[in-house]
């Protein structure tokens, strides 16, 4: 697995960034759990003026003047350099773990740490919250897809449309892959070849969207099917 790095930013978003960490560990004190940098940003994909530069602040108290005191310096990085970001409470986060399994997954490995510790690090999910998360995004996908046909084929936006349906199954996938023990890169085109590989399915067609949507589409759909199917199969009681 490569590792996880803020090099895809530019010299000036990393300094807006840099700035609103110093800004943030300022004003919050002993308040601030951890800082941390997550999404395209980290793992790759992050593009200037397009991406936006996605941060989860972990603080030990949400006190309305604590976030009051905070949000002047959060609005200046939103609108100044597109830098959004969550803010979780470090009690919430053991708890919530089972509604938000492949996310706290996803930043407990692919996140760089701008300040404190990340109590993401030691958190387990279990994998049965896994699956019925990965069954549930697989699903939305698979549903939404419809809608995608009635609205947009035969329009010059449907490769762009299913191209955003592909992005969007990355990290279930990335998760089912992990499930199987076929672990991958987490790049998109990791994915999709690893994937296409488990489920004998050619995604070379989920590159070319653009040029041939309505064969993207059908091998999405195949694709989806196949990962649904293997979800289904791998239902088991809690563990």
């Amino acid at each position: 697995m490569a590792k996880h790095s803020l090099s895809a930013l530019t010299p000036a978003v990393k300094a807006r960034l840099d700035d609103l960490a110093k800004s943030l560990v300022e004003l919050c004190g002993k308040n601030l759990v951890a800082l941390l940098v997550h999404g395209s940003a980290v793992r790759g994909g992050w593009r200037e003026d397009i991406s936006d530069v996605d941060l989860i602040l972990v603080l030990e108290d949400d006190a309305e003047a604590a976030l009051e005191k905070i949000g002047p310096a959060l609005e200046l990085a939103r609108y100044g350099a597109r830098i959004e970001t969550m803010i979780l409470v470090a009690s919430e986060i053991e708890r919530s773990a089972d509604c938000f399994p492949l996310f706290y997954a996803d930043i407990a490995r692919a996140s760089v740490t701008l300040a404190g510790t990340s109590p993401f690090e030691q958190l387990v999910v279990p994998d049965h919250h896994k699956r019925v998360r990965i069954e549930q995004e697989l699903r939305e996908i698979r549903i939404r897809m419809r809608r995608v046909v009635t609205d947009m084929a035969g329009h010059r936006n449907f490769g762009g449309a299913l191209d955003r349906k592909i992005k969007q199954a990355r990290t279930p996938l990335f998760a089912l892959l992990a499930l199987r023990g076929t672990p991958t890169d987490d790049t998109l085109e990791a994915i999709l070849r690893d994937a296409g590989k488990a489920y004998a399915i050619d995604p070379a067609p989920l590159r070319r969207a653009h040029e041939d949507p309505k064969l993207a589409f059908q091998t999405l759909a195949r694709l989806l099917d196949a990962a649904l199917a293997d979800v289904d199969a791998r239902e088991t009681t809690k563990e």
